[in-house]
């Protein structure tokens, strides 16, 4: 530690400091001890640490359905905002976000020593497993939440304000309505996305559809796609997915309504994949990354017990690409 300290101009309680509660050392600072250390391989006894500071160093994510792009996506998010402050994550990826499941990962993280735990969590099944936390657990809540009465910190995309911005803008290009394609309706995620969609109608004092449900994939979204080319009054549609808008598009396709000309598509997620798709696709972008970095931020004050602000929203971004297009 003292070689750490000498080749970064600072004190070995400076570099001790950083190791141990970052949190309390400038951005400035840290970034300097954190180079030496790389540059010195230099590796601290996670034992001592534990036995000094009550800290692990370690972060527990509990996650579900790793698999969809999402739920992937704000993993990826929260284990580079770890990394950057040198902290490692221990995931607990469970098979359903009930209160049973919720505790049992919680408690495997926690026999793990880890300073605190975030919960990725889609489901409104989740809120109740939310309710019943252990004391002392400082804990924050990603994605889920939003509109649900849960006791902890949130860091959650817009999702409400995303699906607005996507209805208002098929709405300027002159089409009457928008029809809806969403997620299961179980998703905090897809709920918001309706309301957001409804909201937007209705502030036009424009006819609001029936929504229609999915399931996320691809698949589910050509089904409803072929059902959805086979009325002429259809001329915008809102998916809550790009996977689902994909199977759309080629239902659409098949049929013979060509994209944009007869019918509009918008997604949702901005998936690498969207930009290529055919036409490629008009779709709301979430910043995953600023989702990890808010979740991250917000556990470490718990951790050191500062009491801040109990949600941190962030803004997605319409892209306009091919897919959309004025009304026929």
């Amino acid at each position: 530690m003292e070689d750490v300290a000498e080749l970064a101009g600072v004190s070995a309680m400076t570099v001790s400091r950083v190791l141990n509660a970052p949190e309390k050392v400038r951005p400035e600072t840290r970034a300097r001890v954190l180079a030496a250390v790389r540059e010195l391989d230099y590796r601290p006894n996670s034992a001592a640490r534990v036995l000094v500071t009550g800290r692990s160093g370690v972060l527990g994510v509990v996650c579900f359905d790793t698999t969809l792009y999402g739920p992937a996506s704000t993993l990826f998010g929260i284990e580079q905002a770890a990394r950057d402050s040198d902290y490692l994550v221990s995931i607990a990826s469970l098979p359903a976000l009930n209160r049973s499941w919720i505790t049992r990962g919680i408690d495997r993280l926690r026999s793990q020593s880890v300073d605190g735990v975030i919960v990725v969590a889609p489901h409104e099944s989740a809120a109740e497993g939310l309710r019943h936390l252990p004391q002392g657990l400082p804990v924050v809540d990603v994605g889920g939440g939003t509109d649900l009465p849960v006791p902890v910190p949130v860091a959650a995309v817009d999702q409400h304000a995303g699906a607005a911005r996507a209805t208002r803008h098929l709405l300027s290009l002159g089409h009457r309505t928008v029809w809806h394609l969403s997620g299961p309706p179980n998703w905090i995620d897809a709920s918001g996305r309706v309301a957001g969609w409804r909201s937007a109608l209705e502030a036009e004092g424009r006819e609001v559809p029936e929504p229609l449900v999915g399931d996320w994939t691809a698949h589910s979204g050509y089904e409803i796609g072929k059902r959805l080319a086979r009325e002429p009054d259809v001329t915008a549609v809102f998916v809550a997915n790009d996977h689902m808008a994909m199977g759309v598009l080629r239902a659409l396709r098949e049929a013979g309504r060509r994209v944009p000309d007869d019918v509009s598509v918008v997604g949702f997620d901005d998936v690498p994949e969207a930009a290529y798709f055919w036409p490629p696709l008009t779709t709301v972008r979430q910043n995953f990354g600023e989702v990890g970095r808010q979740a991250f931020q917000l556990l470490l004050d718990r951790i050191a017990g500062v009491e801040g602000e109990a949600r941190r929203m962030v803004e997605p971004e319409l892209v306009v690409r091919e897919s959309t297009g004025v009304r026929p």
